[in-house]
Order: C-alpha cells, then structure tokens, then sequence
C-alpha cells in the first residue's frame, strides 16, 4: 500500500493518495483544484486514480473533486451524511457510516465523524496485504494533531445561527463513541496543519495516533470525565476570525465547482494592451512583490498580493469573484511563476486570469501614501483600523483602533467611513499592504501605518526610554 500526502502550505491543507500497489490503482482524498500534483504521484508509481472523495464540504478552498474525476474518469464519492440541509449538489456515489471502497487490498470505510459539519465523514484505511483490521485514519477536519475541527463555521461561514452548540454536542459524541473506540496504534492522518483557520491551535506534526491523541491533547480529560459542557464551553472559547469567503467556498464545493478543465498557458501581454484595459477599468492588476517594494511605486489601483506561500490566502481576502467578474493581470519573473502563481489562485475559486507582464514599464504609476508612527497622533483620520485576527488585538493595540479581520474588510464596508481617510495597519505591514489596496481599488482614501503595529510598538518604547532618561 501506498499513502502520499500531498500538502499545501497556503492553506495549510493536506490531500491524500492512498494507492493499491498490485492492483496499480488509486483512490484520492479531499484533492485541491490544481490537479497535476495527483497525476504526477499517481504516474511515477504505476498507478490509476479510478476513485475521489472528500471528508466534507470544506469552507476554506476549493475542492478538486469534481476537477479531478473529469480528468481522470474517477468514480466519485462523497458523503451521504448529515440530513437532507447538506447534501451535496452534485452527482456522486453517496457513501454513509460504515460503507468502503476497495482497491485491491485495500479498505476505506467511510466513518460518520459530525461536529465540524453535518456530514462529516473520516476514513479508516486498511491494508489487506498485512491485516484484516485498519490501521490508519484520514480523519479530515474532525481530529487534528492536538486540536479538533472547529463547530463554529457553519455560524461563521454558511448562514448558520446557534449550529457551534449542536456541533460541540456532536463533536463529544464522535470523539467518544466513534475515535476513542479504535486501538491505540491506529495512525491519525489530519486534514490541515498548523495556520489553518478550521481550528485554534493545530499542531505542525503532521501526523499523529489514536494513543498520544487519547493520552495528551486537551480534550481527553473532559472525555475521561464525560464533561461535556465543560469540553464545549472549552472547545468554543477563542476560535479564529473566520475569513469572509469561506461562505462562498462553501457554497460553491456544496453546489459543485465549476470544472475548469486543461488551462491553457497564460500569455505574456503588452504594456499597451494592459495600459488599455486598465484605463477602460476591465481588469485588475495584481502587484504580486513584497509590500516594501510595492511602497515605492506601484500600478495605479492594482492589488498588493505577494508570492509566496500565503497567495491564496490574501487573494482570497482581496478578490471577491462573485461581484467582480474582471480578469487579473499578473506581475510575475516569467511564464512559469506566474503559473504558479495562478495555481493558488484557482484553489480559492479565483480563475480568470488574462495574463501577465513582467514589469511596468508604460503603465500609470502611483505610490502608496504612508503615515510614520511618529506621525500618528497628529494625522488627521476618519478611522485608524487593526486588520489583524482578534487575538492579536486582544493581546494589545493602538488606543482607539477598532478590529476587523483583513479577511472580512470587502464583505463589511458598512462598518468603514464613506468619506475621509482611513488608516490601516497589522503586525508587520504585509496584510495592512494587502488590505490597503483592497480598499483602495474600492476608491477608499487609504493611508498604511509603516512599520505596523511593530514599528509603533518599537517608537513608544523609544519614547519611554528618551523620557525616562
């Protein structure tokens, strides 16, 4: 038997190839959108991807279900699960508590795991060659490596009003009647990984077991105790800000995403045909360098979101396809990075992207307006506003700055100044930057803090001290 994981940095989010080795068959698991990396694993061992499912109707990306089995010709198979409000939209072999699919050897049963959603479904995997019992559990969004999967999206994310309470109550279910019944030695296989947004405080291991999760994350005491209410009150308190578009992903991947097929590679296109678009307002330009660079000149009304490993993170936070249907143009070295670059994109639903140039030569420039710490109590603003998580902020701010995540700004513009100048700022500068444009595409007067909450921080204590002396 084979089991790849195949991990994601951006999102923090794993998929799973679990392959029969004989057989030379394949069954993929909770897949993204850019699919070659599936076909790839599959190639270089021999083998044929002839099924694809998914734990549950995630709220964070885009699945590649759909995407994947149109390319493959792979049977699809999702959950059954959960009662008539989440049943998927899409065509597909339903798969309850207790079914399977077999390759080969090799077993996966389905293992109905609700509290993070309705329909959540866990994989047990089993290895004929070796043993008639399972030894391996995908576990999804339900057990993570010392945390759980958060009850609280559906309220978040989807619509929902009250779901974290039914969702708690269902996660201690789970985690006694389904988790903690299987053997110690059972390896556990999460979904995600530290810097994801589906729980508080998951681990970076990548992997765990049945044991050490018993033995040592903090919920096991509660279970040992059968506190339940205390495990709930325990399990709801401190969840992340939830970004904004996790509502539309959810809506999209419970619907079925649009299946985009073999993309075509993006074209590099002319200052001139660029410079055009841009003056007739019918497609957005994306400055993809880091926000210092940005600071010193950038395309006029263009994005800030920089490579790097955060890319459909920030897009996602700055680009709202469903009300903006304008293509992107990319600031990208060459043809193979802005690739790339549109490969993250596509894993939030981000897809039209009409090209990309390699500098801005002939295009209208501008610069962002800064404001230095130093500067800040005399600056006159309509708002100076913390786009970092709540936690953050709770753990220290700028007096008189109120909190909005940077990833639900676009979708709470009732809350901003229509008029006047509104200042931003985070911990470093980087999402304050990515915000920023944002709001400034939107044709908000927008000044960022330099340096961020940091550089102020460092110019109080410089007071501190020099007033001290």
């Amino acid at each position: 038997m084979l089991i790849e994981r195949i991990y994601d940095e951006d999102l923090a989010q794993a998929s799973f190839l679990i392959g029969c080795q004989r057989k030379g068959e394949a069954v993929v698991v909770d897949p993204r959108r850019d699919i070659a990396v599936y076909q790839a694993v599959a190639a270089a061992n021999g083998m044929k991807i002839v099924a694809v499912t998914e734990t549950h109707i995630h709220a964070d990306y885009l699945s590649g279900t759909r995407e994947l089995a149109a390319a493959t010709g792979a049977t699809i198979y999702v959950s059954g699960e959960g009662g008539e409000d989440w049943q998927y939209r899409f065509e597909g072999e339903r798969l309850y508590d207790g079914d399977a699919i077999t390759i080969g050897n090799i077993t996966v049963q389905a293992v109905h795991t609700p509290g993070h959603t309705p329909e959540h479904l866990s994989y047990l995997v089993t290895d004929g060659a070796f043993s008639d019992k399972p030894g391996y559990l995908l576990s999804g969004d339900f057990v993570f490596s010392g945390d759980l999967g958060r009850p609280d999206l559906l309220d978040e994310a989807a619509g929902g009003v009250d779901t974290r309470f039914a969702g708690a109550k269902q996660m201690f279910a789970s985690l006694r009647d389904k988790f903690l019944t299987l053997p110690d030695y059972v390896q556990v296989h999460p979904g995600h990984g530290a810097g994801s947004a589906c729980g508080k405080a998951l681990g970076a291991v990548p992997s765990s077991t049945v044991g050490y999760e018993r033995l040592y994350a903090w919920w096991g005491p509660y279970l040992v105790a059968g506190d339940e209410e205390g495990f709930i009150n325990e399990l709801l308190d401190g969840q992340p800000d939830a970004p904004a578009y996790f509502g539309r992903m959810k809506r999209e991947n419970r619907q079925g995403p649009a299946i985009m097929g073999e993309r075509a590679p993006l074209e590099e296109l002319s200052a001139e045909t660029v410079a055009k678009d841009l003056a007739e307002n019918t497609v957005t330009f994306v400055d993809t360098r880091h926000n210092t660079e940005v600071h010193e000149g950038t395309v006029q009304g263009s994005l800030n979101i920089p490579a790097g490993k955060s890319v459909a993170t920030y897009a996602a936070w700055a680009v709202d396809p469903e009300r903006d249907s304008r293509p992107l143009v990319l600031l990208a070295a060459d043809q193979d990075q802005a690739q790339e670059y549109w490969d993250h994109l596509v894993r939030v639903g981000i897809d039209k992207v009409s090209g990309y140039v390699t500098g801005f030569e002939g295009l209208p420039l501008s610069t962002p307006r800064l404001v230095q710490p130093e500067e800040l109590d005399g600056f006159e603003s309509a708002l100076l506003l913390d786009v970092r998580a709540k936690s953050e902020h709770d753990a220290g701010h700028i007096p008189g700055s109120p909190q909005l995540h940077g990833g639900r700004v676009l979708w709470n513009l009732d809350q901003l100044p229509a008029e006047g100048t509104i200042v931003t700022y985070c911990q470093s500068g980087v999402r304050s930057s990515v915000v920023a444009s944002a709001l400034r595409h939107e044709g908000y007067n927008v000044v960022e803090l330099d340096g961020s909450y940091i550089g102020w921080v460092a110019q109080q204590e410089s007071l501190e001290s020099t007033s001290a002396r």
